[in-house]
């Protein structure tokens, strides 16, 4: 049997290797960070392929102003002209690349989501697996590219460690390079952190990807955005992110050595020594000392991955989330309601936030349900909303709580319109641009069927079945809310029936007891099937 050990020295050798290999760079594509992009608020770089910006000489894209969204915001963010985010990214950039057809990238060099091959024209469906079901060298390939993606700087992006004001609107370019791992950490913080109001004012009701529709449309495109860099630095087109299903779980099942690091055996605080990740140090955590000090995150290290999973306050997250919980989540008709936050009642995407209750549908910020729950439990990084990303379970846990919202898209089927256009909290409409993607991503364009953007998950393609019973499920549910509607309508037809029956019978009788004289003339041709009569309920 090999060793941890050395499993472990390979693994570092491995990533030391494509380490050398790989050119340095991280959010901020690194062709527009610099001074002339800024001031010219253009992000429009070339294509490799033939040197024109967004690859315009191939028809790929041209370099066009962006359009935003003139759509009412809520009222969550009672300010405007003060944070880097608003509008995004026209504070930065007012100008990028759109790109044709089935073409996708800041310079329109990549295929969208789901296609591949030179044009980008074949259709592609990758599986995402259960973790417990890859096999041991699967299992260790996937621990292998997530050291490596924290080792190996990022190809094509930088991150900002300044606001633009700091930056003196342009002139003076604040940028690092990062990891790749690290770069959505960066990412995930930077859409979620405070927004800095001057002197030692900030603003903490403010998430560009949590507490509002756009939460599951923003991690997926996140996921995406993940699964796609992993695949760029290892060669590996067929690579997927694994989940890990937590219903019912009794306790943390991946904190092992074996898969994402058991605790050490001295402060349950760290991971265990044997462990792939316990070496791992974490950024982005301190978001007081950033605020104090009106800064941003500048990815310096700040520690190790802390978790103590299971030693949480149990007042507020008791357990980890059960399959009826999940099963409940998803019977729920409407994908937003009402102010559209953390206060949203019978929301599924409130309810599997974790901001509603997983029994009721009533929001209860006090409780921390499903998704909230996950992350409370962990007790430590992955705690911290800002800083979360830090901890890889992150990517398991996110990629099956994307699996629910699928479930829910298909048994559901709504409509993009479905979405709310207006009135969400800043950053959250339709048409709003996801921040800080740079290209550019409308929410709205992850609202849709993952297989659509060529992913599927491996327990939701029991075919005929499975996806029979999920079409009839919204009927189902439909006929069950207005059953008491069918009882009261059949019993209220019966009773009119049965009168009506009582009434012909007794004029029959009466028309058989007169005599022909005085009988009342009746016509061939009266039609008393022409007579109807109508309910109101």
């Amino acid at each position: 049997m090999v060793s941890c050990c050395s499993v472990k020295m390979f693994l570092f050798a491995t990533g030391l290797l494509l380490v050398i290999l790989q050119p340095s760079t991280g959010q901020f594509p690194k062709a527009c960070a610099n001074t002339q992009s800024l001031l010219r608020k253009e992000c429009c770089p070339p294509w490799d392929g033939d040197g024109s910006p967004c690859g315009e000489r191939s028809n790929r894209g041209t370099c066009q102003r962006i359009l935003l969204s003139q759509a009412p915001l809520g009222p969550q963010f009672p300010f405007s002209g003060v944070d880097d985010r608003e509008d995004w990214p026209s504070v930065f950039y007012n100008r990028t690349c759109r790109c044709r057809g089935n073409f996708m990238g800041f310079n329109c060099g990549e295929c969208k989501f789901g296609f591949s091959g030179q044009n980008c024209t074949e259709r592609r469906l990758r599986t995402r697996r259960n973790i417990f079901q890859l096999t041991v060298s699967e299992k260790d390939k996937f621990l292998a590219y997530l050291t490596l993606a924290k080792n190996i700087p990022s190809k094509d992006y930088v991150i900002a460690t300044g606001t633009y004001a700091q930056m003196n609107n342009g002139s003076n370019p604040m940028f690092r390079n990062i990891n790749v791992y690290d770069l959505f950490v960066w990412m995930h913080y930077y859409a979620s952190r405070d927004a800095l109001l001057g002197g030692s004012n900030v603003w903490r009701d403010v998430d560009f990807a949590h507490e509002a529709p756009g939460f599951l449309p923003w991690h997926r495109a996140f996921l995406l955005l993940w699964e796609r860099e992993i695949q760029k630095i290892t060669g590996d087109e067929n690579f997927t992110i694994p989940y890990w299903d937590w219903r019912d779980a009794e306790e943390c099942v991946i904190c092992t050595d074996e898969y994402m690091g058991g605790q050490h055996p001295t402060n349950p605080n760290l991971l265990s020594p044997a462990s792939f990740f316990s070496s791992w140090q974490v950024i982005c955590t301190q978001s007081e000392e950033y605020n104090s000090q009106q800064a941003l995150c500048n990815a310096t290290s700040e520690g190790p991955i802390l978790r103590n999973p299971g030693n949480n306050d149990k007042s507020r997250t008791p357990r980890l989330p059960s399959s009826s919980e999940v099963e409940f989540c998803l019977s729920l008709t409407h994908y937003e309601s009402g102010s559209m936050d953390k206060m949203a009642n019978y929301s599924f995407r409130n309810t599997l936030e974790g901001f509603a209750d997983p029994r009721t549908a009533i929001s209860n910020i006090s409780q921390s349900g499903l998704h909230n729950a996950l992350h409370i439990y962990m007790n430590g990084s992955m705690s911290r909303v800002q800083g979360s990303a830090n901890d890889p379970i992150f990517i398991l846990h996110h990629a099956f709580v994307d699996s629910i919202f699928e479930r829910w898209l298909r048994r559901h089927r709504p409509m993009l319109e479905v979405y709310p256009a207006a009135n969400a909290p800043i950053g959250h409409n339709r048409e709003n641009y996801m921040v800080p993607f740079i290209p550019l991503y409308r929410n709205g364009e992850f609202f849709i069927s993952s297989r659509e953007l060529g992913y599927d998950y491996e327990y939701l393609q029991e075919p005929e079945l499975g996806s029979f019973q999920d079409f009839l499920i919204p009927y189902l549910e439909q006929a069950r809310q207005i059953w008491p509607w069918l009882v009261g309508a059949a019993v209220i037809g019966g009773i009119v029936t049965a009168v009506l029956s009582a009434l012909v019978l007794a004029c029959r009788k009466k028309r058989e007891g007169t005599s022909p004289e005085i009988q009342p003339l009746l016509t061939e041709s009266e039609d008393y099937n022409n007579i109807s009569y109508q309910s109101h309920f």
